[in-house]
């Protein structure tokens, strides 16, 4: 597996994962607004992904931001097929590694523990094995789930 910046290239592909994860986090594939998102990550240096050594489709990908003493996960998805294989941890890695040394703060918002997405994606449980701890809830998805922000502190 191979983590880099993503580009332009990869943003068909960034639609691809978009479309495996919609029934958790409602419409992103025909949003124009999703587009945006993902294409300013793009240009802005802040998209990564997960690529396969040989292949189109991407294992996984990360859109962040902040600076510190904030910085903030805005989405991270591995596609089915690479769940449970490292994708994510080093998606985070590489994210974390860009952000620089701390003292600072990581935060994400993820499902919140009613959210029939909790348990099936496995989201809740990915971002407390890398000693985030669970906050305050957070405004609901567009589908209407509830969303919690999890923070985890970087030191130096």
């Amino acid at each position: 597996m191979i983590i880099r910046l993503a580009t332009e290239n990869d943003f068909p592909a960034f639609l691809g994962l978009a479309a495996q994860v919609e029934h958790w986090f409602g419409p992103m594939v025909e949003e124009p607004g999703f587009h945006r998102a993902v294409q300013q990550h793009i240009r802005t240096s802040a998209a990564l992904v997960a690529a396969a050594p040989s292949g189109p489709d991407l294992l996984g990908g990360l859109l962040f931001g902040g600076s510190a003493p904030t910085y903030h996960v805005h989405w991270l998805v591995v596609s089915g097929e690479a769940r449970g294989q490292g994708v994510g941890q080093a998606l985070m890695a590489e994210a974390e590694r860009r952000f620089g040394p701390g003292p600072a703060t990581i935060e994400v918002i993820t499902f919140g523990a009613d959210h029939p997405g909790a348990v099936t994606s496995g989201a809740r449980d990915f971002y407390l094995r890398l000693g985030f701890t669970p906050g305050e809830a957070a405004e609901a998805g567009p589908e209407g789930g509830s969303r919690q922000v999890f923070r985890r502190a970087m030191t130096a």
